[in-house]
């Protein structure tokens, strides 16, 4: 390793436990990459390799790096192999990444923010934490780690840094891997929106064919916190559609029958009458609350945005979906649609909420894309596409694999979105296959 390199690169604690080791790494990287020599921010990664293989084995693995779902997700906390985990460290060192911004990363929320100035320089602050910025950290990564080509794997947003990978640095790639991930590669975001909310409609009238007592509770629940000053943990009153958001339940082969255990509990009788309760109210409140990660409300529409302003195309496109209305006889559960309202309802995003607007009006969003590149792809790929998933559309997705050179896919209806819980051994099994068969 250069000096260079060692200066941007410090190992900052190694642990051994449960069948594990890691090793916890920090990245000196450039803010803007086309600046190297402006403003450096750090990235926090952790490295998770099997007990199984002994030391010197070990560090001769190659490495696969995970781009999780997002954006603002931090790197997944893992405290023992299994699931899609445990068949990669046969063969592989994992490497998680805090994405810049989050976790152990040098952190942006409603406390640092600020520091940046007012809502327009934070916003020009975070014009730099997309996709592409985000694989350019891994380049910069790669190569202070004196790594050759890796493989990634891409779950979910994921799976679009990995589609940007493909198209800024496939010299960096041995193989990617994708899983409920294929992004459009042009278009507005409408588009998205209209796809994702008939898939959300479709799976709402699925969810209430299984729990038919669940619609006519939904409905309750609406009327009741429209009339009731109910409070959740932080302080913040549950409004209609913000309880309408506990629709993500819906996104999983895993989680879905979830939602049934969290509305049977909805309800309470004491001395002030019908309530709801305090177990339901902390329930709803972990799932709709984005104080542990801001960034996926600010810059959720920023991902979609090529050439144009996102113009808040989620809340637009609800106009031509009555039954998602909050004022709807029985209004259907809603997904990971970020609306502006949310930023005047979540304690943790209201200081956000004009920097979100300048984001949201920005139409100078660059490329996260090289069709021309992916046209001519060399690098194996291969992704898991969700037959019903409400979050990456199947047409859209299939749209994109054909614009992709040999990409291959596997289609399913066996999963949705959270796959990669209910058998990541499985598909990710199934995946490195398919992008090593001759």
């Amino acid at each position: 390793m250069s000096t260079a390199q060692a200066s941007r690169h410090r190992v900052v604690g190694a642990h051994a436990f449960r069948g594990l080791r890691t090793v916890e790494h920090v990245f000196t990287v450039p803010l803007d990459h086309g600046k190297p020599g402006g403003e450096q921010i750090e990235v926090f990664a952790r490295e998770y390799v099997s007990a199984a293989h002994p030391a010197e084995v070990a560090g001769r693995l190659p490495w696969l790096v995970f781009l999780q779902g997002g954006p603002g997700g931090r790197g997944p906390r893992v405290t023992s192999l299994s699931g899609w985990m445990k068949e990669a460290a046969k063969d592989f060192r994992v490497l998680m990444l805090d994405q810049r911004g989050t976790g152990l990363s040098t952190p942006a929320d409603r406390s640092t923010l600020p520091l940046r100035g007012g809502p327009a320089e934070q916003a020009a602050y975070l014009s730099h934490f997309r996709a592409d910025s985000i694989v350019l950290d891994c380049e910069a990564i790669r190569r202070a780690l004196g790594s050759g080509p890796w493989t990634v794997y891409g779950q979910s947003f994921g799976g679009f840094c990995a589609l940007t990978y493909l198209s800024l640095a496939p010299h960096g790639l041995r193989e990617a891997l994708i899983t409920g991930g294929l992004a459009p590669l042009d278009g507005p975001a409408e588009r998205v929106y209209r796809a994702t909310y008939a898939r959300l409609a479709a799976r709402n009238a699925e969810y209430f064919a299984w729990y038919p007592d669940d619609r006519a509770r939904v409905t309750e629940i609406v009327e009741h916190v429209r009339a009731a000053d109910e409070r959740l943990p932080d302080g913040s009153r549950l409004s209609p559609e913000r309880f309408q958001l506990v629709g993500n339940f819906l996104g999983g082969n895993t989680r879905v029958d979830s939602l049934h255990y969290l509305l049977e509990d909805a309800f309470t009788r004491g001395a002030d009458g019908t309530r709801l309760s305090d177990g339901f109210l902390a329930q709803v409140h972990a799932n709709v609350t984005r104080a542990p990660n801001p960034l996926y409300a600010v810059l959720h529409e920023s991902i979609y945005a090529q050439g144009e302003a996102s113009g808040w195309a989620a809340w637009r496109v609800l106009d031509e979906r009555p039954d998602f209305r909050p004022d709807a006889a029985e209004p259907l559960l809603l997904g990971e649609m970020v609306c502006p309202w949310l930023f005047d309802q979540d304690p943790a995003l209201a200081p956000l909420a004009e920097t979100a607007h300048v984001l949201a009006e920005k139409s100078d969003w660059g490329s996260l894309y090289d069709a021309g590149r992916l046209a001519e792809n060399s690098v194996p790929v291969a992704a898991a596409v969700y037959r019903d998933d409400i979050y990456v559309d199947r047409d859209l997705s299939l749209e994109t694999a054909a614009r992709v050179r040999g990409l291959r896919v596997w289609e399913t209806a066996d999963f949705h979105h959270d796959g990669i819980t209910d058998d990541g051994e499985g598909i990710f099994a199934r995946l490195l296959a398919m992008v090593r068969e001759d």
